[in-house]
């Protein structure tokens, strides 16, 4: 049975989706497939004839009727994506945008497709999609999350969790996220190239193994803040000893630097008796950041 569906982008998450689901004859465009007789024409082509999909010249017309569509392609096109499909979208279609953009991109990207009579929803993606597949966790938000949510799961996908009714809830907590997912991958990599070029890598983990203790995230932020509150200022001048490290190792320090700046930041509010549990914390550091302005 061929699904009625439109699948803007066809990279990895699409191509991996539409060959998990069995979204056969769902309509699809992507922009390297617009210059025809290219290689990388020739190979988009390729993977709509693998996944059984048909691929369409035009974006309008891949969109064009189709009650359901996707959005799957590069943060930097997807508001003008949305732009494009907002002048061919069908009255009452689902448009679930599935990037990785901020919360303000995906509220104008909203007003584009709603404008047009389309039903916008906001899907973060929250997790790789390969091995995951089509049980990849999805939030949604939007007026239309309710209604997404059964259209999603009608295309196979297995966890779908509705998170409001606002049009950015969802990219937001996709976006915060990643402050702290790919902020470790870049502190990691940072630590990890200078303890290699220092000779240090084993004593160095060693170290992080012994003093490695997992707790909650919302403990550790609450003892983390704690820490930077009452020993910022003197942590922000041992990291500069840290960047001058780095520094001379060659091996970057870009992270470290940022540091440096979020510690003594919060040490110089001067908060000496922090306030106990996270929410009061962050009540007291947002309260002496208004004062000092």
């Amino acid at each position: 049975m061929e699904t009625m569906l439109a699948l803007i982008g066809f990279g990895e998450a699409g191509r991996t989706f539409a060959t998990a689901g069995g979204w056969s004859g769902a309509r699809v465009h992507d922009r390297l497939s617009d210059g025809a007789g290219t290689e990388g024409s020739a190979g988009m082509r390729a993977a709509y004839a693998m996944a059984g999909v048909a691929g369409c010249d035009r974006l309008a017309d891949a969109v064009r009727d189709a009650p359901v569509i996707l959005s799957l392609v590069t943060a930097d096109q997807a508001l003008a994506v949305a732009t494009a499909a907002a002048a061919a979208i069908a009255p009452g279609a689902l448009y679930c945008d599935m990037n990785s953009v901020a919360p303000e991109t995906k509220r104008a990207a909203a007003r584009l497709i709603d404008a047009a009579g389309g039903c916008y929803v906001d899907v973060a993606v929250m997790a790789p999609v390969d091995p995951a597949r089509l049980s990849v966790p999805l939030l949604l938000s939007g007026a239309a999350a309710g209604a997404a949510q059964v259209a999603l799961a009608a295309l196979g996908f297995t966890r779908i969790d509705v998170v409001g009714h606002e049009i950015g809830r969802a990219s937001s907590i996709k976006m915060i996220r990643s402050v702290m997912v790919k902020g470790m991958e870049a502190l990691t990599a940072e630590c990890a190239l200078a303890a290699a070029a220092a000779g240090v890598s084993a004593e160095v983990f060693a170290s992080l193994d012994a003093s490695d203790r997992a707790k909650p995230w919302a403990a550790r932020a609450d003892y983390n803040l704690d820490r930077m509150m009452i020993h910022g200022l003197r942590r922000a001048a041992e990291m500069e000893e840290v960047t001058k490290t780095l520094d001379a190792l060659g091996t970057g320090s870009a992270m470290t630097r940022a540091t440096v700046l979020r510690q003594r930041a919060i040490g110089e509010l001067g908060v000496q008796r922090p306030a106990p549990g996270l929410s009061a914390k962050i009540g007291q550091i947002n309260d002496d950041r208004r004062d000092a302005a």
